[in-house]
């Protein structure tokens, strides 16, 4: 259950609400043993408002993920063209922008809640890059797992190299196979 991003702010703060709070509670707690109970009084949020966005914990997560992807599309909306999603620059802009969250996706990680975060870069892939590049489905998928897993080890290793770095990486492997493409 993915709810719309055009929802008035009060909603979309509850429901962010939910999700910071299941993240904060993951800190001490393992998810499979985390309940609703917790998570709405931590949020700060009545139980009939948690089950009235979602049936699960597990929802609630992939909500409060497409919340943080909607964030880094309204925000790139005017930055970049919709076309460059796969360009080094974009690349740059997508680490900088979710190392704002690497607690977020290093908490689902730890968790071994790795599915809701594949999901929603494949969905933002499938949404945004595939209807402006025309890239085979096998590709996209290839680039969104890749991006996520680069994020992650990335973000695990402590940073080591710089986002510059990474990006110029990936941008060259992803960049090879187009390129053969055109030759």
């Amino acid at each position: 259950m993915i709810i719309s991003s055009n929802v008035n702010q009060k909603t979309k703060f509850t429901r962010a609400c939910i999700g910071e709070a299941i993240l904060s509670l993951l800190q001490e707690t393992d998810f499979t043993r985390l309940r609703v109970s917790e998570v709405v009084k931590k949020a700060g949020v009545a139980r009939a408002s948690f089950y009235k966005y979602y049936n699960s914990l597990y929802e609630a997560l992939e909500d409060y993920l497409q919340i943080i992807i909607a964030d880094y599309v309204e925000k790139n909306q005017g930055n970049q063209p919709r076309d460059t999603y796969m360009e080094r620059d974009h690349i740059l802009y997508s680490l900088n922008y979710f190392d704002q969250y690497a607690e977020c996706f290093l908490t689902l990680a730890k968790h071994g809640l790795h599915g809701i975060m594949l999901e929603g870069v494949n969905r933002f892939m499938e949404e945004n890059v595939q209807t402006t590049q025309k890239i085979s489905v096998y590709e996209l998928y290839s680039y969104a797992g890749g991006l996520l897993n680069t994020f992650l080890k990335w973000e695990e290793e402590g940073k080591q190299d710089s986002a510059e770095e990474v990006a110029d990486m990936l941008y060259d492997l992803y960049s090879y196979g187009r390129h053969a493409k055109e030759a």
